[in-house]
């Protein structure tokens, strides 16, 4: 899900800096100060697809309410453009005042340039005894943002096509129990074929799982901790049971519509999609009578671990508004922030027995037992351990996924080159 490819990622950044730098003042990215006669202030914010991401206008909204004098002007970026178009404005010296981290690999990156400033004071004054995913953001003891969202994986399934096979959804699955379960589900129907689960094309869908369910080392270039998990999705797709990745690919599948239209009975996927279902739901573009289950683990484990991401926000170091900024950033991480983002099916990083509560409370929710107990993993573990080799790393990974995916190369192979290429090419 976070591959990017380095030397596309500059080849492209550089080829947008001049269309870039026209947009972004249009937006009013350069964040020059906009003080009205009544001593009001407004701060610029980094986002993507801004109609389509509810949490940034619900955030907006609350915090401009509690502090009439901020205006939060937003600079909309497309969400495929935006890890690239926000390097570019950093390094051109763009003074929008609030970035949002998407990931963790990119924060790694722009807090190591000095790009973003150091909020520890901010982070130091805050209870964050409940905030879930803040030590990805400790950089020496730094820290450079907080996050005000955190993501973890789980399992989306269709209740009416596990009606329509006989199958029932067990409290918790072994990935071999879930392959069989995947089978039975499969099935033709109105001469169309439904899968019993779908696997996007992210690589994490393989090789995060593995990391953290066997402790295996995303950074340490010896990737045979990926084996059997490589033999779960391989053999899914040897069996029919799931869409190939070759076709997925070509197709640019989407995995809301594979969801939303019943082309799949279940789909691993990250709690960030609750809020889409329950948005397509509300405008009546699919009646999928879902439900939620923790993420199959391997055989013989204990409790539930799945991973995830958090999301967060930080303050520009060439921001000229710095203090509001902060402000705004501590209100996104805090009580407020967190009710705000709840109402519309997003996941906080503020993490309480009355936030899940009001979570679960929210019209379209599943409200069955099993649901809410896949919102309690026992343990959520960091999708890309937070390194400057990571990037690299992470572009090796995801190429040579591909390769194994496609069948261009065996499970065995694929992890040989892993293994070769994050040791010479990275970690040397």
């Amino acid at each position: 899900m976070i591959a990017w490819n380095t030397s596309r990622r500059l080849m492209r950044g550089m080829g947008a800096v001049a269309a870039l730098t026209l947009a972004v003042t249009a937006c009013g990215g350069s964040g020059e100060p906009a003080a009205g006669g009544d001593g009001s202030l407004t701060l610029t914010v980094s986002v993507w697809n801004l109609a389509k991401t509810p949490e940034f206008t619900a955030l907006f909204d609350a915090f401009q309410k509690a502090n009439p004098t901020i205006k939060i002007k937003p600079v909309d970026i497309l969400a495929d453009d935006y890890p690239d178009k926000v390097t570019t404005m950093l390094a051109g010296g763009d003074k929008t005042d609030v970035i949002t981290m998407k990931n963790v690999i990119d924060y790694s990156r722009y807090s190591s340039r000095k790009q973003l400033l150091d909020i520890t004071d901010a982070v130091k004054s805050t209870d964050t005894a409940k905030l879930a995913g803040l030590s990805a953001f400790d950089v020496q003891g730094k820290y450079f943002a907080m996050p005000y969202r955190q993501d973890f994986w789980l399992l989306y399934y269709n209740k009416k096509l596990f009606e329509k096979a006989g199958a029932t959804m067990p409290e918790q699955l072994t990935w071999d129990e879930y392959a069989k379960l995947a089978q039975q589900l499969t099935r033709e129907e109105g001469g169309k074929k439904v899968y019993g689960t779908y696997h996007h094309t992210w690589r994490s869908v393989v090789q995060a799982v593995a990391a953290v369910q066997t402790g295996g080392d995303l950074l340490s270039g010896d990737y045979s901790f990926f084996t059997d998990q490589y033999a779960v999705a391989l053999g899914l797709q040897k069996s029919g049971a799931v869409l190939d990745f070759g076709t997925a690919t070509a197709q640019k599948s989407d995995y809301r519509t594979q969801f939303e239209t019943g082309a799949t009975a279940m789909m691993p996927m990250g709690t960030w999609y609750v809020s889409g279902i329950l948005e397509a739901k509300g405008k009546g573009t699919t009646d999928v009578d879902w439900a939620l289950a923790p993420m199959p683990q391997r055989p013989g484990g204990t409790g539930v671990t799945t991973f995830g991401s958090p999301t967060a926000f930080a303050v520009n170091a060439r921001s000229e508004h710095a203090d509001a900024a902060k402000k705004f950033v501590q209100f996104a991480a805090g009580q407020a922030g967190a009710e705000a983002i709840t109402k519309v099916g997003v996941v906080p990083a503020l993490q309480t027995p009355e936030i899940t509560k009001a979570y679960f409370s929210r019209e379209g929710m599943p409200t069955d037992e099993l649901s809410k107990k896949a919102f309690q993993p026992d343990k959520v573990t960091l999708e890309m351990p937070v390194s400057d080799k990571s990037s690299d790393i992470d572009t090796i990974l995801n190429e040579e996924h591909q390769l194994v995916m496609v069948g261009e190369k065996s499970a065995a192979d694929g992890i040989r080159s892993m293994n070769e290429r994050v040791k010479s090419e990275a970690l040397n």
